[in-house]
């Protein structure tokens, strides 16, 4: 009995590429929504949900990027993420609650990391530093960079969504900052008391990155992370070298 030759299966297409990783960023790792393992044979109904909701929310990311908050539909994030329009009704009650879980997963958790020195060592200066580095390499060139330039972009637009962002990052983070800027104030490592009035001074040139990386950088790149040490010397005072 003669077997039929193997059948020759058709090199796959490479999909498009997702949007790239700025080079002032190029060692962060992308951002991305979770991924979960392919569903198994056994899997039950939540780990299926799970797995729907991430694509919903990468593929959300997505069109937000390419289109922008206005332009984004439901329909174009349902076909990219492979659903049907009413899936996405299941996970979110509409395009402005998607937005808003992007924030949440993609730029409240960078907060957490905005804390004091641990009592083993450190200094406040230390700890602004560390956490400028996180931010700029974290978000001022990848996709979370993006979602704060739409929020500056159509907050004015959108205030419920502009509110949310400050209620969970804004605010968060403006917090922190003070709470740094009193304990650097009461260790004499600040001098000007008046900065834990107006802790935004503090972070203006992490903002300042975030903007020019989209505007600018193609015209004059710019090294945030040496910018903002040498903000940090105006306000700490220059770093003694030995």
């Amino acid at each position: 009995m003669k077997r039929s030759p193997p059948k020759t299966q058709a090199t796959p297409k490479p999909a498009e590429g997702r949007v790239t990783i700025r080079a002032a960023a190029a060692k962060a790792p992308k951002i991305e929504s979770p991924k979960l393992p392919a569903a198994k044979p056994g899997s039950n109904r939540a780990e299926r949900a799970a797995a729907r909701r991430a694509a919903i929310i990468e593929a959300a990311l997505d069109e937000f990027i390419a289109r922008g908050f206005t332009a984004t539909r439901l329909d174009d994030v349902a076909k990219r993420a492979g659903v049907a329009k009413g899936t996405i009704y299941l996970h979110f009650k509409d395009k402005e609650s998607m937005f808003e879980e992007l924030i949440r997963t993609a730029l409240v958790p960078l907060i957490g990391r905005l804390a004091p020195p641990s009592l083993a060592g450190g200094s406040i200066r230390d700890a602004v530093e560390g956490f400028a580095r996180t931010f700029i390499q974290e978000v001022a060139g990848t996709r979370r960079g993006d979602i704060v330039r739409l929020i500056v972009a159509e907050g004015p637009r959108f205030p419920d969504i502009a509110d949310f962002y400050y209620r969970e990052v804004v605010s968060r983070g403006l917090a922190g900052m003070r709470a740094l800027i009193e304990l650097g104030i009461n260790s004499g490592e600040i001098r000007q008391k008046d900065l834990a009035r107006f802790p935004q001074l503090l972070v203006a040139p992490a903002i300042v990155a975030v903007i020019w990386q989209s505007l600018f950088s193609r015209h004059a790149p710019l090294d945030a992370i040496e910018m903002f040490r040498t903000h940090l010397d105006l306000i700490f005072g220059e770093r003694r070298t030995t």
